[in-house]
């Protein structure tokens, strides 16, 4: 059962949002790197990385985007929606690569201060605030329409307040000579991307392993399916991830053994209604009744075990 429709990103709009996305930030990116080398501001490198983790979230979000219309074939019969799973924990042990280089490179140079010059990085970071808002933009429409695109609007409305924190220690630097600014605020970036990449890593990790998906409560999805009418009992459930944005489930239901075809099929069909709306597109359901109930060992529902 479908629903919501009208309420759907419309994916031509969308597609062409990711690809402008990801190449205005790209560009800034390399922008942002040449010039914190250049000018020696460690906090304009550190933001080039922070930068770099949207493009990669956008390309990842596109990629998830992309593969949903791939079908399905005889060797994987889920197409290739895994794989958004294996690109989220890849790019989350990147990041984190990048955040050591940070740390070391801060670290070195506390005892080896550097003169810096401030209205250049102010001006650089300012670049930032621009190209993050008017990509932030392009979701503006479609961000209550989809859970990734609504991320993919937050990370990149948060990242131009980071930009804004740059261009203040520039404007600092400048008049003041506070050269530790940049420092600081270089150190303030790595534990934003840390707090970032952390739970992106936790919970792709989390998905690699086929556990619950981040925003299911699985208790509830046990208590809602069993107060629906004609329900008795359920056993052998099992939620994980297909893709970073669609989620499956498998459970034996058991309903009364009187139970006629037609009053089978409105349950399934008010089962899978139900979980729709607890963000679980696929559903495969066994029903069963109290005398061919199966001896489920491995149930969590199982007090034995």
């Amino acid at each position: 059962m479908n629903h919501n429709h009208s309420n759907l990103p419309n994916a031509i709009n969308l597609n062409r949002a990711f690809i402008i996305g990801i190449a205005i930030n790209a560009l800034y990116v390399i922008l942002e790197l040449l010039a914190g080398i250049y000018y020696n501001s460690l906090s304009l490198i550190s933001d080039a990385g922070h930068n770099l983790s949207d493009v990669a979230a956008l390309a990842l979000a596109l990629l998830a985007f992309r593969l949903t219309k791939v079908k399905p074939n005889s060797k994987f019969t889920y197409g290739y929606r895994k794989s958004t799973i294996l690109v989220s924990l890849t790019n989350s042990v990147v990041l984190f690569i990048a955040i050591g280089g940070i740390i070391w490179e801060s670290i070195s140079r506390i005892n080896h201060p550097v003169i810096l010059q401030g209205i250049p990085i102010a001006i650089v970071a300012s670049i930032g605030i621009i190209i993050n808002f008017i990509s932030a933009m392009l979701f503006f429409k479609d961000k209550e329409k989809d859970l990734n695109v609504k991320g993919a609007y937050l990370h990149l409305m948060a990242d131009a307040a980071v930009s804004l924190g740059v261009v203040i220690s520039g404007i600092f630097i400048f008049f003041f000579h506070i050269y530790w600014l940049d420092l600081v605020m270089s150190l303030v970036i790595v534990l934003v991307i840390l707090y970032s990449t952390w739970y992106l890593f936790k919970d792709s990790l989390v998905l690699t392993l086929d556990g619950v998906p981040k925003g299911i409560d699985f208790n509830k999805v046990v208590s809602e399916i069993k107060e629906l009418e004609g329900v008795l009992d359920m056993h052998h459930l099992h939620v994980w991830a297909i893709s970073t944005s669609q989620n499956a489930l498998t459970a034996h239901i058991l309903i009364h053994p009187k139970t006629h075809m037609e009053q089978l099929n409105r349950i399934k069909l008010n089962i899978k209604h139900k979980l729709e709306h607890l963000n679980i597109q696929h559903a495969t359901l066994e029903f069963e009744t109290a005398d061919d109930k199966c001896c489920d060992t491995n149930s969590i529902f199982d007090k034995s075990t």
